[in-house]
């Protein structure tokens, strides 16, 4: 059953390359989520990496691996805006033909206040994102049916009989755009929803010279906050909904967040643990929950460390036995000499 299994997940990363990299916990991969998001913070500078690996109990070392590393800063303008520019990087691996794409792009935003004081108020914000991706493929590496001879055996060396493939890597460029909103009730106490439109362009994904496969433009609406219940405990919920050509999926869920340090800055140091879950689509249009997801994130003034893992709940967990992924996020606010009016909500 895990052989059947194994070539569904690399057909997957083969048939479905409409489908984008996603992370469990996308809101500590700010960048990736809504080039809105860029500059959008409480310090002037942000540095931000996630790594993911998926579907290891099935694959082995061929499992999906997914990197992001991305850097961004505000800017003040006037008395109450702010511009954002930022960069980030990300690469993605799957399946014993390598299939890869590598990814830079470069990100810029614009913060209006439109209500509200000092400590309290309401922004919106707009951004762009432009990039360059290249997508690559092991050819000789494939498997095809032909090679294959119906008793169990496989030769390798047998003629696949397929054609067309004659371009085992390819550039393209990438275009997105995203609006923000949100209200911060106090440094503790915050609200966001944004949403972006990626792959506006709609770059050709074929892997020959003269087919055409448009990638699909994927359509991202999300939303959270943070809500202090005492001045000791409080909920970070946050929910992610994601539409790309026949593909959907939803995340949410809340961490449960404590401040730790009782002294003056109270805010500077806490643990969150937290229970989400993903939603997405079967090919039949029937709707699974197909992951369950611990999550944890422990900051300490300036740092964030996240980790999470998914426990497979979909019919998969027969060949996963329920393992799905992990995931590693950091983040690291670099704050200076900085103008302190009204307090972003922390991603």
């Amino acid at each position: 059953m895990k052989i059947v299994y194994t070539l569904l997940l690399v057909l997957a990363a083969l048939g479905l390359q409409a489908q984008d990299i996603h992370f469990s916990q996308f809101y500590m991969s700010p960048l990736n989520l809504n080039p809105a998001m860029t500059g959008v913070m409480n310090c002037n500078s942000r540095i931000a990496i996630n790594y993911r690996s998926q579907w290891a109990s099935v694959l082995g070392e061929n499992a999906f691996q997914t990197y992001s590393v991305s850097y961004d800063q505000r800017i003040a303008v006037g008395r109450n805006d702010f511009f954002g520019i930022g960069g980030t990087f990300w690469g993605d691996r799957a399946g014993e033909a390598n299939f890869a794409t590598t990814t830079g792009k470069v990100s810029a935003s614009y913060s209006k206040k439109i209500g509200g004081s000092r400590k309290f108020g309401n922004y919106l914000v707009a951004g762009a994102e432009l990039g360059a991706a290249q997508r690559s493929l092991d050819f000789l590496a494939l498997r095809w049916g032909s090679q294959h001879d119906g008793d169990g055996g496989f030769d390798p060396n047998a003629a696949s009989g397929e054609t067309g493939l004659d371009r085992d890597q390819f550039l393209f460029a990438d275009m997105a755009g995203g609006l923000l909103w949100f209200m911060v009730f106090d440094e503790n106490n915050s609200l966001y929803v944004g949403g972006a439109f990626h792959h506006l362009n709609r770059a050709n994904q074929s892997f020959s010279d003269e087919g055409e496969d448009l990638l699909y433009s994927r359509y991202t609406g999300h939303a959270g906050g943070e809500f202090m219940l005492t001045d000791r405990f409080g909920l970070v919920p946050g929910v992610i909904i994601m539409s790309q050509g026949p593909s959907f999926q939803v995340n949410t869920g809340t961490n449960v967040k404590f401040l730790l340090d009782s002294g003056r800055n109270s805010a500077s140091q806490s643990f969150q643990v937290g229970v989400w879950t993903r939603i997405s689509n079967r090919l039949d249009s029937s709707v699974l929950t197909d992951a369950l997801i611990l999550s944890t994130r422990f900051d300490y003034e300036n740092f964030a460390l996240g980790f999470s893992y998914d426990l497979n709940t979909s019919d998969l967990n027969v060949a996963t036995d329920g393992n799905g992924g992990f995931e590693l996020s950091l983040q690291y606010k670099i704050c200076g000499n900085q103008r302190r009016g009204v307090y972003c909500p922390q991603f």
